[in-house]
């Protein structure tokens, strides 16, 4: 089981969203990282055969997904980042249609949606309709809706927004347990959803794929920049206006614990931190710059 981009390009007129990337994925989850504009839904798209690229190709265990047809789209899951649904659906009315549209026998549907609906923590709201939902139980019924035809290959494009912190967690766990020889693909800017249960990362900026490998191979690039001190809440304005500060915390004291990053210890009494891969996001891809759309 193997899913090989190869060389992909989309260009849209003048703007290159997808430049020239290549991935071998393998069973396991996978994170796709990326600030919002890196190119990581246009992406997706074409992984899923909804977008054609306009150079390159992608494989199925040595096949284009496009020679497949129908047969890729019987192993495929996907969640896109807006999910479409009539006003007038209940859950339960939704994920009976997909199961429909994705072919499943009735007696597997049944079985399958109340499954699911179990799992997500939906089986009270199954005969609601869908835009009544908060925008967390929303997001779980599309999630849902991916996994109704235990797909092979599962690509979801930043699947825990409007999910509270509990609801990652839960999602952490179910995603890790179902990606047994599955390919599992996660397309997200929320680091935490991927950090400890994705296999391998692939990070991506400006349309390129610009490092690969797991989180403590990757967070190696951010070695010696991590650092933490103690300062005192008057020096924080001035810290924060010299320093890359990623986090602060209160001491009882009333002093700051502060972890920042720097080529350099630019604070006094710093001492090194331990690097995780929110560090090296944050290294990347720094929040003083304005986000663009994604693409």
């Amino acid at each position: 089981m193997n899913l090989e981009i190869c060389n992909l390009t989309k260009q849209y007129k003048d703007k290159i969203a997808v430049d020239s990337v290549s991935l071998n994925i393998s069973p396991g989850v996978w994170g796709l990282l990326g600030a919002n504009g890196a190119g990581k839904t246009t992406l997706i798209k074409m992984a899923v055969g909804i977008a054609p690229p306009t150079s390159g190709k992608i494989l199925y265990d040595g096949i284009e997904i496009g020679a497949l047809g129908e047969a890729y789209r019987d192993i495929l899951g996907y969640l896109p980042q807006d999910f479409g649904f009539y006003p007038e659906f209940t859950v339960l009315d939704y994920l009976e249609y997909i199961s429909a549209l994705k072919g499943l026998s009735k007696n597997r549907t049944k079985s399958k949606i109340d499954e699911l609906l179990r799992v997500l923590n939906l089986t009270d709201v199954r005969k609601k309709k869908i835009f009544k939902l908060s925008g967390g139980m929303k997001r779980r019924v599309g999630i849902a809706q991916a996994f109704l035809n235990d797909p092979e290959i599962l690509i979801l494009d930043e699947p825990t927004s409007g999910l509270d912190p509990g609801e990652r967690v839960k999602f952490r766990k179910f995603i890790s347990e179902f990606a047994q020889n599955r390919i599992v693909l996660i397309s997200t800017h929320i680091v935490s959803d991927v950090e400890y249960i994705a296999t391998c990362n692939a990070v991506m900026k400006d349309g390129k794929i610009i490092s690969t490998g797991s989180t403590g191979e990757l967070v190696k690039a951010v070695e010696g920049r991590v650092w933490e001190s103690i300062i005192s809440p008057d020096q924080l304005d001035r810290c924060e206006r010299n320093t890359r500060i990623v986090n602060v915390l209160n001491e009882k004291d009333g002093n700051l614990s502060i972890r920042y990053l720097s080529a350099s210890p630019d604070i006094p009494n710093s001492k090194p931190a331990v690097p995780r891969l929110e560090d090296l996001y944050l290294w990347l891809f720094p929040q003083d710059k304005s986000e663009k759309e994604e693409i």
